[in-house]
This record gives structure tokens, C-alpha cells and sequence, in this order.
């Protein structure tokens, strides 16, 4: 893979996890109105903070990971080893993500198109990360 390949690749994966971490938190509230709407208000009371911390902290995590992504690859296209680090680190906790999401939420979840959406742009970023941060890199000269 060409080093702008690389950079290009590294900085579309990375853009792609910050969109998904806004879809996240977009989506939260409507998915607080969801519980709301399909439950008792006692079942509404009792499952509406924990599914709120996890949006929340799902979401704000996939920023960083988005923006550091970014940031290291112009770095990584060059062969820095930190920089390749950054990638590969947070190429491997996004590739456990769509496992974890066919895994465990089944398909019904698959007819909300929010959870489309998320599901496809995680998916292209894993990829995209997974071809350009563990592909050879050049090897870095100081």
C-alpha cells in the first residue's frame, strides 16, 4: 500500500469513527423516548440511565479514538512507529466492534435505520482501519 493510500485510508477510518460517535449521541435521545414509549414508566425509570451511560460513554469514546486516528496518520503513512501503534491499537478495539454487535443484538435490531447507519459506517471504518494500519508499513528512517 502506498503511503498516500495509507494516509488516506487512516484519516477516512478515523472521520468515519467521529461520524459514528455523533450518530451515537444523536441517537440516544431517541432511544430514551423509545424505552419511555414501549415500557412501564417503572421499567422506563429502571432501564433508561444504564442504556444512557452506555450511549454516552460509547459515544464519547469513539471520538477520540476517530480524532487520534487521524492525527497519527500522516505518521503511520510515513512508517513512525508511534504512530503506527496509535493505528494498530485502535484498528484492533474497533475490529472487536461489529463482532460484538452481530453477536450479541441479533437481527431484530437491524430494522431500526439508525442501527443500519451505525452498523454500516463501523463496519467500512474497521475495514478501511484493518488494510491500512496493518499492511507493511515503510520502514522509518530519523
Amino acid at each position: 500500500m502506498s503511503p498516500g493510500v495509507r494516509l488516506a485510508t487512516l484519516r477516512a477510518g478515523g472521520a468515519l469513527l467521529m461520524v459514528l460517535g455523533a450518530l451515537h449521541l444523536a441517537v440516544t435521545p431517541i432511544i430514551a423516548r423509545l424505552i419511555a414509549q414501549d415500557t412501564s414508566p417503572a421499567g422506563a425509570e429502571w432501564l433508561t440511565p444504564p442504556m444512557l451511560l452506555n450511549h454516552l460513554v460509547v459515544g464519547i469514546l469513539l471520538l477520540p479514538l476517530g480524532v487520534l486516528t487521524f492525527y497519527a496518520a500522516p505518521g503511520a503513512a510515513r512508517g513512525e512507529p508511534w504512530a503506527l501503534v496509535v493505528t494498530r491499537v485502535t484498528t484492533v478495539a474497533v475490529a472487536a466492534l461489529p463482532v460484538t454487535v452481530f453477536v450479541s443484538m441479533g437481527r431484530r435490531y437491524f430494522a431500526a435505520t439508525p442501527f443500519v447507519a451505525a452498523t454500516i459506517v463501523l463496519c467500512a471504518a474497521c475495514l478501511a482501519l484493518l488494510a491500512a494500519a496493518f499492511w507493511p508499513a515503510p520502514r522509518h528512517v530519523p
